[in-house]
């Protein structure tokens, strides 16, 4: 992929392999990223995925089920290995499989062994990662699509590059579509990666003020208020997750009252405290757990996720105008129709 321009955009090769008519996709969020986000994305033309980390096979045959009612586009399911007990990540992948889903994202750390299970049977795999070290190891075992991800992203991080000069290194180092992710939410941002030789841009903080995202609208309206300085990197939300996980979130009483941000703090050391609840399931302070529309309790305490992009984020709309304001921008900046392969080829 390296050596391409803004008079080669790479649309065609990324969007003919996913099946989407523009290089929009949408970040595999856990809880967030249910059905009726991705349906909408997918039907607005970008590449809709849904966030099933840790979720059971019951919910994710629900999902891809209501998924499939609502648009006949294609899409991945996002599962993180690193993050999910064996047991659960075996029946996730072989749920995925039976179902026929056509597309897999992973995250954290390479597997291999997952991506050849995925890449045995004949589906895509596409793997986020925050090191070019990760991106080798990825194409190694077989992905189809590297996602770039950079320190200005929302939620888990997991390297600590800037989105620019990791998706440059990545893009020198493999041969695969390179798709860069982190803080990126508008035309100009989609126009930028493309002329320096993305093959597209992956948003998760713009999707999540949406109205079809399954966050609880307090999330949504923080996001929408918010501006990138607002965010912090820090690793107190990592109940659930591996020692050491970062992620950044929006400030609040809980950062607010640690003094710093990225502390190294042990999950072994943390209290269990429930301070809110989806249903019967609690929700502990300290959890990667974001409030979904189902969460009651302190709201404001739980990790709120959102990118340094969330300055560039003006109210809560539908997904189909997000994507519409993302390709209209990228089109004034590139001056030419954004056109994808199933646009060009009609």
């Amino acid at each position: 992929m390296s050596g391409q321009n803004g008079d080669n955009l790479q649309l065609a090769p990324l969007c003919g392999l996913l099946g989407c008519d523009y290089p929009v996709l949408l970040a595999g969020m856990g809880g967030v990223s249910r059905w009726e986000l991705a349906a909408a994305v997918a039907n607005a033309g970008g590449f809709g995925m849904l966030g099933m980390v840790r979720e059971s096979p019951a919910l994710i045959t629900e999902e891809v089920t209501r998924l499939r009612a609502a648009t006949d586009r294609p899409f991945a399911v996002n599962v993180i290995p690193a993050a999910t007990e064996p047991a659960l990540l075996d029946a996730q992948l072989g749920c995925c499989l039976d179902l026929g889903v056509p597309a897999f994202t992973f995250f954290w750390d390479v597997v291999p062994d997952a991506v050849a299970r995925v890449k045995a049977a004949g589906r895509l795999v596409l793997h986020q990662v925050g090191t070019v070290e990760a991106a080798r190891a990825a194409e190694a075992a077989g992905a189809d699509v590297i996602i770039a991800q950079g320190i200005e992203a929302g939620g888990h991080v997991h390297g600590r590059r800037p989105v620019r000069g990791l998706t440059e290194a990545i893009l020198e180092t493999v041969s695969v579509p390179v798709v860069a992710s982190g803080g990126l939410s508008t035309g100009e941002d989609l126009a930028r990666f493309l002329s320096m030789g993305a093959a597209g841009i992956q948003c998760g903080t713009a999707f999540l003020a949406t109205e079809e995202a399954f966050a609880h609208p307090y999330h949504k309206e923080r996001v929408a208020a918010a501006t990138g300085a607002d965010t912090v990197l820090t690793d107190v939300f990592v109940l659930n997750w591996p020692a050491g996980a970062a992620v950044r979130v929006l400030e609040n009483s809980v950062t607010k009252a640690l003094g710093g941000t990225y502390l190294g703090h042990d999950p072994d050391a943390l209290p269990r405290e429930a301070i809110a609840w989806d249903g019967s399931q609690p929700r502990l302070r300290f959890s990667t757990d974001s409030p979904l529309r189902t969460t009651t309790g302190d709201l404001e305490a739980m990790a709120l996720f959102a990118g340094q992009g969330a300055g560039a984020i003006r109210g809560v709309v539908p997904a189909a105008d997000r994507i519409a304001d993302i390709v209209a921008g990228a089109e004034r900046v590139l001056g030419r129709p954004l056109l994808s392969h199933r646009r060009a080829g009609q």
